[in-house]
């Protein structure tokens, strides 16, 4: 009998044992559960690019026989509007010319000076880099390659030098598409070049081009280029194709706003993965003020100005 005691004494504390270990751990889940998902929260939110929200200005081309007085005016007003950073579609100098290439990037700094506390990322034009020393000079003033690219967050800006001709070089491509999928994280994509390079193919709505085909397999949401100083916009299976109006170059045409034809610049909010745009005619005396959205505008000017009715205004 005391044997068989002993026996169902041991068994229990064998089992009371395991039990109590079983018991421990599973104490300390509700512990160790928060922690696990706060671990694994970090994790992803390192990985992940953080959902900023933020606004930048798009700047125009300032010269191609610039008009005295308008980037001044272009900067005053934008600044206004405490933008982030500032993006140009390219031609900041008149250029052309070795000669006078290095005056004229000073009396640009000098023009800049009152805004330094924003971030200018500048696109390289025809007027801003056309032979070696030019490239050089560019390279000095813009603190960056001729093609570069940088993040604000969530998005993603590829900046390409077609600056020596009209079409993207083979050596753009392999750059832009190394550059897209080395950031096919970010949600939020914009492409800037000089020259509009898909200007042909995006408005016979044709698909078949190594640049498009980018753009569209890595996401990108707008594709902007100046060198026309028109503002025009474009849509070719979801990305959005834009030609910035001028900041300071001529007016070419018939010079009418509903043409596309004005002095301005781009306001753009990011928030999110939302992107909105608004595309902003100077005040007088070099403008009127008006305001419209890329959807406003297609590859003939203003949509509204066709349907007889009247462009917005502030």
């Amino acid at each position: 009998m005391l044997a068989l005691q002993r026996m169902g004494s041991n068994r229990r504390a064998g089992i009371g044992a395991s039990q109590r270990e079983w018991i421990r751990k599973a104490r300390l889940l509700p512990v160790l559960m928060p922690i696990a998902v706060l671990l694994l929260f970090l994790v992803r939110s390192a990985a992940a690019p953080q959902l900023e929200s933020f606004r930048f200005v798009i700047l125009g081309d300032r010269t191609g026989e610039a008009r005295p007085g308008v980037y001044e005016q272009v900067w005053q007003e934008a600044a206004a509007e405490d933008p982030a950073f500032v993006v140009t579609a390219g031609d900041t100098i008149e250029g052309l010319n070795d000669a006078t290439a290095q005056a004229e990037w000073q009396a640009m700094e000098r023009i800049l000076e009152p805004y330094r506390r924003y971030p200018l990322y500048l696109t390289p034009g025809n007027h801003d880099i056309w032979s070696a020393a030019s490239e050089r000079l560019f390279r000095q003033h813009a603190a960056h390659p001729p093609h570069y690219s940088f993040d604000r967050g969530q998005a993603h800006f590829t900046v390409l030098d077609n600056s020596r001709s009209d079409e993207l070089s083979a050596a753009e491509l392999t750059f832009l598409e190394k550059d897209l999928k080395a950031h096919a994280a970010q949600p939020v994509k914009f492409i800037f070049s000089h020259r509009p390079s898909w200007l042909i193919s995006v408005a016979l709505q044709n698909p078949n081009f190594a640049f498009h085909q980018l753009a569209r397999q890595y996401g990108v949401q707008y594709v902007i280029a100046g060198h026309v100083h028109q503002m025009l916009r474009f849509n070719l299976q979801g990305v959005t194709y834009l030609s910035m109006p001028s900041s300071g170059g001529k007016l070419r045409a018939s010079g009418e706003y509903a043409d596309g034809w004005f002095f301005g610049h781009a306001l753009v909010t990011v928030q999110g993965t939302g992107i909105n745009f608004n595309i902003e005619e100077l005040k007088p005396p070099h403008g009127q003020g008006q305001v419209t959205k890329p959807t406003d505008w297609d590859m003939l000017g203003l949509v509204e100005s066709r349907d007889g009715s009247r462009s917005r205004s502030r």
